[in-house]
């Protein structure tokens, strides 16, 4: 019987060693980036920063975005466990009005999709009058 007990319970012990998963995992410190109001034609640069706090390398296989006025750039390089990396996005502020966007990540981390999201709104570029002076917009 001890011996029954015994074989069971190194068994147990292990399929555990054995079943734990190498897998990278990616962590962001925000998902959604808010521009707030700018001007038009202002910087449309942001990042998202990222951290795989996974086992194993993380490797982007893919980051797009919902229109073309938006481009992620991902990251080339494997990112190692326990480091960090940045995901950069270009808005086009010369495209005035509300905007809320999302960029889809795919990767081989543990979860596999992960949608980002910016938003904000662009104000109008200012009229000129006549005499080619700046008129402010109401």
């Amino acid at each position: 019987m001890k011996k029954i007990i015994l074989f069971t319970g190194l068994l147990f012990f292990v399929t555990n060693l054995f079943s734990q998963e190498n897998l990278a995992e990616i962590k962001f410190t925000e998902t959604v980036i808010d521009y707030g109001i700018i001007e038009n034609g202002e910087n449309g640069n942001r990042i998202f920063k990222f951290k795989n706090t996974g086992n194993s390398p993380l490797i982007f296989t893919r980051i797009f975005s919902s229109c073309g006025c938006t481009i992620p750039k991902k990251p080339e390089k494997p990112v190692l466990p326990g480091e960090s990396g940045e995901i950069e996005v270009n808005y086009d502020t010369k495209r005035t009005g509300i905007f809320q966007k999302a960029i889809t990540v795919r990767s081989n981390a543990k979860t596999a999709n992960v949608i980002l999201r910016i938003k904000g709104e662009v104000l109008p570029e200012p009229d000129e009058d006549e005499d080619g002076e700046n008129k402010e917009v109401k």
